[in-house]
């Protein structure tokens, strides 16, 4: 069974830097792979905020994770900072799947990439809503350059 190849920064439509910190590094002097998950949040939530979409304390309806996914493809290490590409795989009634991809500096192909699943819910009630229609609109922006609909 052959693996896919990693992907490149072209298949991403939106970046966050991340500053990598010394405590990111494991043992083995790369990046531990839990941190990749810490990684794809602040992507995503950076993304949300700099959209204004998203009022950490304030929000009427929030993002909860229910599926994260990771495929390593080559380490990476402190102190070297990242980015993080995310681009839209799909959309649905009350959730939104990004994928994202750490890079590494001057490397355009992906060191590592993964998805990340909002369900959104009512922040008081915690039942599911329906994606706001401002969230739906910015995603969009999200679709990688080249891709049809996801």
């Amino acid at each position: 069974m052959s693996r896919t190849p990693p992907g490149t920064r072209a298949d991403y439509a939106a970046f966050t830097p991340i500053t990598t910190r010394w405590a990111d590094n494991d043992a083995y002097g790369h990046i531990n792979n839990v941190q990749y998950y810490s990684f794809f949040d602040t992507a995503v939530n950076a993304w949300l905020v700099r959209q204004g979409l998203l009022d950490i304390t304030a929000s009427a309806e929030i993002g909860l994770v229910v599926e994260t996914g990771c495929r390593y493809h080559r380490p990476i290490a402190y102190p070297d900072p990242i980015e993080v590409g995310m681009r839209l795989a799909s959309l649905g009634n009350s959730s939104i799947r990004y994928e994202l991809a750490v890079f590494a500096p001057g490397n355009d192909t992906a060191a590592a990439e993964g998805h990340f699943v909002h369900v959104y819910v009512d922040r008081a009630t915690g039942r599911p809503s329906r994606l706001p229609d401002a969230l739906r609109a910015a995603a969009e922006s999200l679709r990688a350059p080249g891709s049809g609909s996801a």
